[in-house]
């Protein structure tokens, strides 16, 4: 009988515990449904905050090559810092040591789901073109060169303008009528370069002289240095770069040389930013001037377009001294004087105004040679 009832009483006892549950079991799953609810809210304002990301893949010059990749580098730090993001959080870079590091760097990039990569450079071009037909879903761009695809935009320059510009006033500088070029490769991009400052110098003085030699690299100081070195050993007294990295060493050779004696008028002319501090020896500096490129205005401006939802995706941006993406530096004042600087602005606005049609290549600069 004593079994009987207690098995009766447990029996109650569980029968109140199911219905105990079965309440508390509908509270804890109103709760849990709020705590995910909440989650979401908080993951969608957190992906709102960083809805778009960008990266870069730099060219052998590498970031830190003070000119082209660093100025590239500058504009998506300033995007990042506009956007309250940070470097691995919002934007980064993947460096490339040779051509051969280009694709990888590209896909691990895509792999990282970033919204717009960045090739800079022209040596880009090839893979960044298969990048955009494999990765459809991914936005690129690249400087310096044209990518067909419409999630990709073309950024490019005129650098000839801005050449032309450094042209006129190494012209006006120099003591020995004997300038020179060092250009990064021999291509269609880096001639562009090459045909403006001969231009410019030629239209002030067609007796000039420049001396035109290739490194064929943006990444070797040396090869740079040593071209530096014969150039200026044959009289000549302003030599201007295009080749990067490749630079560097055209500055150092001019720096050695005016270590060795202050009263030597020579000079380097910059590229793609002002390479003033670069030129810096001593209380002299040897930095005449510098055609800037502004790839980092270039940059930052594309990015904001994305982040706008007004990607320009399958054209081509073209930045010029009109669009306030080239220009020519006048950081030494003690150089860069009053008169050059006159000077300069004044075929400035003979190239805005259409007097002037500055050549873009060998061929084009023969005929306006001709017609000095």
């Amino acid at each position: 009988m004593k079994n009987r009832k207690f098995i009766l009483l447990f029996a109650l006892l569980f029968s109140l515990g199911l219905v105990l549950a079965a309440c508390g079991g509908g509270s804890d799953e109103e709760e849990t449904t709020d705590s995910t609810n909440s989650g979401d809210d908080a993951a969608t304002e957190e992906e709102g905050s960083a809805e778009y990301s960008i990266a870069m893949v730099t060219d052998q010059g590498g970031v830190d090559d003070k000119s082209f990749n660093q100025s590239a580098w500058e504009g998506m730090q300033a995007w990042g810092e506009e956007h309250g993001l940070s470097r691995g959080n919002g934007f980064d870079y993947a460096q490339s040591g040779s051509q051969a590091d280009f694709m990888p760097n590209i896909t691990r990039l895509v792999r990282d789901e970033y919204s717009l990569i960045f090739g800079t450079g022209f040596l880009l071009q090839e893979d960044l073109q298969k990048a955009a037909e494999q990765f459809p879903d991914t936005k690129f761009a690249l400087v310096d060169a044209i990518v067909e695809a419409p999630n990709a935009v073309s950024v490019t320059f005129k650098e000839h303008e801005g050449s032309f510009l450094a042209g006129v006033a190494a012209a006006s500088k120099t003591t020995t009528d004997k300038l020179g070029f060092v250009g990064g490769i021999d291509s269609p991009l880096i001639n562009k370069f090459e045909a403006g400052f001969i231009a410019g110098a030629k239209s002030m003085n067609p007796a000039i002289e420049v001396d035109v030699q290739y490194a064929e690299t943006f990444d070797d100081p040396s090869k740079g240095k040593l071209i530096a070195s014969n150039m200026y050993s044959n009289d000549i007294d302003i030599i201007f770069h295009a080749s990067g990295g490749t630079g560097n060493g055209v500055f150092n050779q001019a720096k050695d040389i005016k270590q060795n004696d202050p009263e030597r008028e020579i000079w380097v002319i910059g590229v793609d930013r002002d390479q003033h501090e670069d030129g810096e020896i001593n209380d002299q500096n040897v930095t005449l001037t510098s055609m800037i490129k502004r790839v980092d205005v270039a940059v930052q401006e594309v990015a904001n377009m994305l982040t706008n939802d007004q990607f320009p995706g399958g054209e081509i941006l073209e930045f010029g001294i009109e669009e306030e993406g080239i220009a020519i530096a006048e950081t030494n004042t003690e150089a860069m004087t009053e008169e050059i600087v006159n000077t300069v602005n004044e075929w400035q606005e003979k190239i805005l105004n259409g007097e002037v049609e500055v050549p873009q290549t060998r061929e084009e600069l023969e005929t306006f040679e001709s017609s000095l």
